[in-house]
């Protein structure tokens, strides 16, 4: 029996079928956005987006579907008949309003020249504001709720955006009957049936212990958000991972070449699905999703309040167990822009005679180096920073730079900036009694970019193991529909079977890691004295580049 899980990422998804006997890829199928990210004009009208927006069309998701499900199975070989369920996996938060039979505002003609009637995207930061007041708001009311998100939260999420459209766009409020998740409303026009994922309704919409907060603190942002619950999201029951949403639909199915009637997962979050992918079901493994961005996510038996986390709850990421997020915003996204816009022409020559990509190119070249001999470090904000400090108003810096920098001293520092980052991360997990005893990488990233694994393992001083699988979460999605179609009773019998880890073991080199304390040391007195209000420049700044666009 067989498996689909599809992994709905930043600019494209991914379908994987997978051997549900021991989590073996037959096919995979890859589906390039046509609108990719949104983030300068709307793609009809061509209408200007302010800074800070990012948001996505959800056509895309449903020309994902119809074109990588039918080339996975075309490419295997085998008879559609033996696959027994499909799971999926998505970036979050990313949600959009809809109309209660599950239409997007941004279908209708009249909202299509509308940015708020789109999929707000998880990096879509211009719900700052909204954040802000939702923080200040909780704060002063004494929520007990925020200490289960490290005591803020961002711009990134479910409530900063609903809020966002309330105030900026009231209109598009009012006509919308749904704000939901993506990973729910895909799974809903799979299977014809409404669910919200325990997952991103935990970690995203401010769910705990089942309960959404008060009507009187929703009351307190804004007189007319006080009933958001009851008329924008309209259920208060959460579905269990690993549980079957529903079955395909007859419509569906005949799209994608498959027999209808086979289980549909309960969505999930991209980050959070690849633990078990790589057997990280117990408590105390760090596992590190690195792509475009990077999230921490492990399960502990106890609730913590760890600084500046993006969320603790339970059976978040492992039924049974409380599970921890953390992260930061950008790292493989700072490596492209660094690439796509300040490289010069000889680095993109001497790549090309050299027959390697400019990646590769500039790893190899930074590889040669001896750590510190650039004299550079970075604060890795070019996205904000998520955690520890919550605060997407922040932004990228890089100290030391001199007449003699060039490019591979650059993207090194890069490297290590992102690496110090994650090491703020795990030190603050540890600081509240969450011990952070394993490490496991998966992604793109530590696959592709052997410089990268080894300096993350120096500026840790930690081993740690890589997935088996280059694409965890689409191979997690499949486990969780083996779980959903009854192949498997659990997730961690399945995650036994199916999971996957690599023999590698990346270790840290001692002489490394004692010239990486040292740097690190600086890298924290940046880190503070800029993102914890002693020096707002990066804020004013930001503001005042928004008042020239304006």
């Amino acid at each position: 029996m067989y498996a689909i899980g599809i992994d709905f990422g930043t600019l494209s998804g991914r379908a994987v079928l997978i051997d549900t006997r021991d989590g073996r890829e037959i096919a995979s199928a890859v589906y390039d956005y046509p609108h990719g990210v949104i983030d300068d004009v709307l793609p009809d009208s061509g209408r200007k987006l302010p800074p800070d927006w990012a948001l996505q069309h959800p056509q895309d998701y449903l020309d994902t579907l119809v074109n990588t499900i039918p080339a996975a199975v075309r490419k295997s070989g085998i008879d559609p008949k033996d696959i027994v369920g499909i799971g999926i996996d998505f970036t979050a938060s990313s949600p959009l309003p809809v109309k209660r039979d599950g239409t997007p505002l941004c279908f209708l003609p009249e909202f299509r020249d509308e940015p708020h009637a789109y999929v707000k995207l998880w990096k879509h930061h211009a719900s700052q504001p909204q954040a802000d007041l939702i923080n200040e708001t909780a704060r002063r009311m004494g929520e007990t709720w925020l200490m289960r998100y490290g005591g803020k939260i961002s711009s990134e999420w479910f409530f900063s955006k609903l809020l966002q459209i309330l105030q900026e766009a009231p209109n598009v409020y009012r006509e919308m009957d749904q704000f939901v998740e993506s990973a729910d409303w895909i799974i809903w026009q799979m299977t014809g049936v409404e669910t919200r994922n325990t997952c991103t309704a935990g970690y995203k919409a401010l769910v705990q212990d089942g309960q959404f907060p008060s009507k009187a603190y929703f009351a307190a942002l804004d007189p007319d958000f006080a009933d958001v619950v009851e008329t924008k999201i309209g259920t208060t029951e959460f579905a269990q991972l690993g549980d079957k949403a529903g079955e395909l639909t007859p419509e569906i199915a005949a799209k994608v070449g498959l027999r209808p009637g086979i289980a549909v997962a309960v969505a999930n979050v991209d980050a959070h699905v690849a633990a078990p992918a790589v057997k990280a079901t117990d408590p105390g493994v760090m596992v590190m999703i690195m792509g475009t961005s990077t999230c921490h996510i492990m399960s502990g038996t106890q609730v913590q309040n760890v600084d500046g986390m993006c969320g603790v709850v339970k059976g978040g990421i492992i039924p049974g167990l409380y599970g921890y997020e953390a992260g930061q915003s950008g790292v493989g996204d700072i490596f492209a822009w660094f690439v796509d816009h300040a490289v010069p022409p000889e680095y993109h020559a001497a790549a090309q005679a050299a027959g390697l990509g400019l990646h590769e190119y500039l790893e190899r070249e930074a590889a040669k180096q001896v750590v510190g001999e650039h004299g550079l470090i970075a604060l890795d904000w070019w996205n904000g920073n998520r955690s520890t400090l919550v605060d997407a108003d922040l932004t990228g810096m890089m100290v030391g730079m001199t007449l003699a920098t060039r490019a591979p001293d650059i993207y090194r520092a890069l490297i290590e900036a992102t690496a110090f980052g994650t090491r703020v991360i795990i030190e603050a997990f540890e600081d509240r009694g969450v011990a952070v005893n394993e490490l496991v990488a998966a992604g793109g990233l530590p696959e592709k970019n052997a410089l990268l694994r080894q300096i993350y393992s120096d500026v840790t001083g930690r081993s740690f193991k890589l997935a088996g699988s280059a694409q965890a979460p689409a191979l997690g999605s499949a486990m969780h529909a083996a779980v959903a179609a009854g192949v498997y009773p659990n997730i961690q019998t399945a995650a036994d079977k199916m999971g996957k880890l690599k023999d590698e073991v990346v270790t840290p080199i001692a002489a490394n890691q004692k010239v990486y304390d040292r740097l690190y040391a600086d890298y924290k007195t940046l880190y503070d004295y800029f993102g914890r209000g002693a020096n707002d420049v990066m804020k004013r700044l930001k503001q005042i580049k928004r008042e020239a666009r304006a």
